[in-house]
């Protein structure tokens, strides 16, 4: 799983030139789920996205804060092209989660960021649909995230065991 969080002070997503939600100072996030991601990638990127001092925390120390911290609100679209292959100039999807699956995905993603957080402050776009999102970037500031790598070939277990691994 992957996510583009983007630190704004203000975001829109609209279906069809109308307005589907907006938010305030916040984060703009934009979600990308692959074929074999589980409920360790959604609790992972959940924990990513609420807990990164993204923000000027108290007397302004810079990157002191988290979107917690500051109770701001998170707009998250989801977006299946962060999972592309490039073959030549042509674009792949094959690594993303097929639509029939990942919607359902996406909708337990929105609804344990919701459990996690305040549920109000959690807005979304229309899963499936073709999106404009307007941002005004802070910084700017963006960051990739993505949940770690789970299969790990046989080879490299042996390494893995003998390192501290942290987020």
């Amino acid at each position: 799983m992957k996510a583009i969080i983007q630190r704004v002070s203000k975001a829109s997503v609209s279906v069809d030139g109308e307005i589907v939600n907006s938010i305030g100072n916040g984060l703009c996030v934009l979600i990308g789920i692959k074929r074999d991601d589980g409920v360790a990638d959604v609790e992972y990127i959940v924990r990513k996205i609420l807990n990164t001092k993204i923000f000027d925390g108290d007397k302004g120390k810079r990157w002191g804060a988290s979107v917690v911290d500051k109770k701001y609100e998170i707009l998250c679209i989801s977006q299946f092209t962060l999972y592309h292959v490039l073959k030549g100039n042509k674009l792949d999807f094959h690594r993303a989660m097929p639509a029939q699956e990942s919607e359902p995905f996406y909708m337990n993603f929105l609804a344990e960021l919701r459990k996690k957080y305040i549920p109000e402050l959690i807005k979304d776009g229309k899963f499936g649909a073709m999106m404009e999102v307007c941002i005004q970037n802070s910084g700017p500031v963006t960051l990739e995230i993505e949940s770690p790598i789970k299969s790990i070939s046989n080879d490299d277990i042996g390494d893995v065991e003998n390192k501290k691994v942290s987020d």
